[in-house]
């Protein structure tokens, strides 16, 4: 099964869920979501299975600086979508593309069910 993780290095949530990975002996590649985020056709696809709104790391520093919290209230998925594209430090992470689906954040039952 082909696993990408989109993951931001200095995360402590996406480093648990490496190291779940590894433990598991589950391969997987890694990409820095800041970097190189998520296509915008992957994001559609998930915000189909979780709605948009979910999608969004509301604890981080780009969230609170960018106001989205006020913004969603008006904002179209597809503007929402836009922004996600556009800076991965908005996206819960980890972010996590495989053959079955998508998984975002960590939650190690999910991660079982998803990927065991």
């Amino acid at each position: 099964m082909a696993i990408t993780v989109y993951q931001y290095p200095k995360c402590s949530t996406c480093r648990t869920a490496l190291k779940w990975l590894d433990k598991q002996g589950i391969a997987h590649d890694k990409v820095d979501i800041v970097t190189s985020p998520p296509s915008k056709a992957e994001l559609e696809k998930v915000a189909k299975v979780v709605g948009v709104r979910r999608m969004f790391n509301t604890s981080g520093e780009s969230y609170r600086n960018g106001n989205f919290k006020a913004k969603l209230e008006t904002m179209s998925d597809a503007d929402a979508i836009a922004a996600l594209a556009r800076d991965g430090k908005l996206i819960k992470r980890p972010f996590v593309v495989h053959e079955g689906g998508v998984l975002t954040g960590f939650d190690e039952a999910a991660f079982e069910a998803a990927l065991l």
